[in-house]
């Protein structure tokens, strides 16, 4: 095989892989603009990423309904949702139910 055809044939495979990324990713932007994220509505240990100071990622928020907790819901259903005590989800961080550091 000679360089010519060994630099094409790389080239053609970068090219192959970089489409490849590209199309794995459309739908998972797709799938976010769907969505919206939601605090102070997830269940102790069921946030998504980042739940905020005491926290570190998904599955770590310390008490139900933590607001700067949050999860990702559909869009359009956040301030809709009815939590007990009349609670309710919001699209920004809230300073209830957060637990002391």
């Amino acid at each position: 095989m000679s360089a010519t055809t060994k630099l094409t044939a790389a080239a053609s495979l970068a090219g192959a892989l970089a489409t490849a990324v590209l199309l794995l990713a459309q739908p998972v932007a797709a799938q976010d603009a769907a969505k919206e994220k939601c605090f102070g509505i997830a269940l102790k240990g069921q946030n998504d990423c980042a739940a905020g100071p005491g926290t570190t990622c998904a599955g770590t928020s310390k008490v139900d309904y933590q607001g700067n907790s949050w999860k990702l819901v559909p869009k359009g259903t956040c301030l809709t949702m009815k939590l007990p005590d009349g609670r309710s989800g919001s699209l920004e961080a809230l300073t209830r139910d957060v637990p002391k550091a």
